[in-house]
């Protein structure tokens, strides 16, 4: 069906950054149908109607964690027909949008204009999946982490109250990190890492203390940062043993993409994976936002979805 002829629907977080303050001066085209859910309850109601309505193409107008909020609940309304997916990035942090090049100043009309395009972009990514065995319910998103991402993610977050957001919070949040671990001894709280149980799809279960744990589906990173190796699709992941050893030169290497023959023999680890299986009573971080861990988790892939890029 011609993009013309399809329902537009556009979920707005009116307290994402770039939203705060400019709700009321922002027009909405006819047609289409706008919300600005203040509870998960009320997302999940309006996606159902959206599903309901024929909605083609969905608008999502916030963050990574609005972007979170919304594909989570997403195959509970549409099931296994979800909609085309444009992204307006008005949060504090847009790594899904900077992934697929989307273009930080889009409006509305712009990615309209763009759907109905012939030379419309769309760009597929399949996101994480989150699933805790205790049945709360399950998380999709981009960027799954532990250990001293939980603590770099606080240190985002005090970035941010600083004025610093976008890909300039994302180095500051990295350049902190380093500095913190690099200063501290072997108990310092950013090198004593976190105890998990993890296991790779098949592979033997290994228990012991992480500095850090990453997982993603995206292939660009902001400032073109590779620490899970060259772009490719799938799921990537990197995992480093505590405390992190020979940590100034091997740093540097990783966020290049670059190997070395001695990092899985020092403790770094990385590669692909269909499924990641942990267990951790530590918190974690899934696309910006802190959840506790506190029993088993599995991260896999969620079905591919198929995003508008411009």
């Amino acid at each position: 069906m011609a993009i013309a002829l399809m329902r537009i629907g556009v979920v707005r977080n009116p307290r994402s950054h770039a939203n705060i303050g400019r709700a009321e001066e922002t027009s909405t085209p006819d047609a289409v149908l706008l919300v600005e859910p203040a509870t998960p309850e009320a997302l999940e109601q309006d996606l159902e109607a959206f599903a309901q309505c024929g909605v083609g193409l969905l608008v999502i107008d916030g963050g990574d964690g609005t972007i979170r909020d919304v594909l989570s609940l997403l195959p509970r309304a549409f099931g296994d027909n979800p909609p085309l997916i444009a992204l307006l990035p008005s949060g504090k942090t847009n790594v899904l949008a900077i992934d697929l090049g989307v273009p930080r100043d889009w409006t509305l009309e712009d990615a309209i204009a763009a759907a109905r395009s012939d030379k419309a972009v769309i760009k597929l990514r399949a996101p994480l999946e989150v699933r805790w065995d205790d049945g709360r319910p399950s998380l999709r998103g981009f960027v799954f982490g532990l250990g001293a991402f939980v603590r770099a993610t606080s240190l985002a977050q005090n970035v941010h109250k600083l004025g610093a957001f976008h890909s300039i919070s994302v180095a500051m949040s990295v350049l902190g990190a380093l500095i913190g671990t690099v200063m501290g001894g072997a108990r310092d709280e950013w090198r004593a890492g976190v105890p998990l149980c993890l296991a790779v799809d098949d592979q033997d279960k290994r228990t012991a203390d992480r500095f850090i744990v990453l997982a993603t589906t995206l292939k660009r990173l902001p400032f073109n940062l590779m620490p899970f190796g060259p772009p490719r699709e799938g799921m990537k992941y990197l995992e480093v043993d505590a405390p992190p050893r020979r940590l100034p030169g091997a740093f540097p290497a990783l966020l290049k993409g670059r190997d070395s023959a001695w990092q899985e023999q020092y403790g770094y680890r990385r590669g692909d994976a269909e499924r990641l299986r942990i267990t951790t009573d530590q918190p974690l971080v899934v696309d910006g936002d802190v959840y506790d861990g506190g029993c088993g988790l599995t991260v896999g892939l969620a079905p591919t979805l198929r995003f508008l890029a411009s």
